[in-house]
């Protein structure tokens, strides 16, 4: 049984994948079966690629995997007796010496450059997953996608909520850092079906952390929980 809805499931997800699918699905097989990988032509050294190292390259270039398909296709395999939890998150992608990438952007990074500045130049990529279990340490994205030059990290993860919650057969709980504990990312979200929870760490100067929850509950209720 659970062999016949692993492999429906894997003949969905191929079906999603957009032109050059062949090698996209066998170059995602690669992804989750290689330990450590330090360049994409490590990839194909994958027992499961059965193609040259240049088709790589090729299929990231040709792919166009429908997005919204695959999230909905995501979305079926969680189970529905509770409410989901979610979280969102922005991560910045450090390519400061890519000099010819298109749509680098100013970006904050604990890994600072020149003047000790916590900022680095890439890309952002905002990712909202559902959190499966109490403990453990995988999620499943449903959506995770590049924050574009025109756009910004509140925006992008708003739209991103709103497309995941439309499709879900319950209200969920979501979970964002301080970087969206902020009047736009509240007013944007007030009419989205989630309760929204906004955690942010702070060290005082005795080195104690303290953690502080806003609950963004129904209908537009704000909750602040410290300790």
């Amino acid at each position: 049984m659970k062999r016949a809805k692993l492999e429906e499931f894997r003949q969905a997800a191929y079906n999603h994948l957009g032109r050059a699918h062949d090698v996209t699905f066998e170059l995602t097989d690669a992804i989750l079966l290689t330990r450590n990988a330090y360049s994409l032509a490590d990839l194909s050294l994958s027992p499961v690629f059965r193609r040259k190292w240049s088709s790589i390259y090729e299929a990231l270039q040709d792919s166009r995997p429908q997005r919204q398909k695959l999230m909905q296709l995501y979305i079926k395999q969680m189970p529905t007796q509770s409410r989901p939890l979610l979280a969102g998150d922005h991560t910045a992608w450090s390519r400061p010496d890519a000099v010819t990438l298109q749509e680098r952007t100013i970006e904050h990074s604990s890994a600072t450059v020149p003047g000790n500045k916590p900022i680095t130049i890439g890309q952002g990529y905002s990712t909202i997953a559902w959190i499966p279990e109490d403990s453990g340490s995988w999620a499943l994205p449903l959506r995770h996608e590049r924050i574009s030059s025109w756009e910004n990290s509140i925006q992008k993860a708003t739209w991103q909520l709103q497309q995941v919650c439309e499709h879900l057969p319950t209200r969920p709980i979501s979970v964002w850092d301080s970087e969206y504990g902020c009047a736009p990312f509240v007013l944007k979200t007030a009419n989205i079906r989630a309760d929204i929870l906004y955690v942010c760490v702070q060290t005082c100067v005795c080195g104690a952390h303290h953690h502080h929850i806003l609950v963004r509950g129904d209908p537009g209720s704000m909750v602040i929980n410290s300790n």
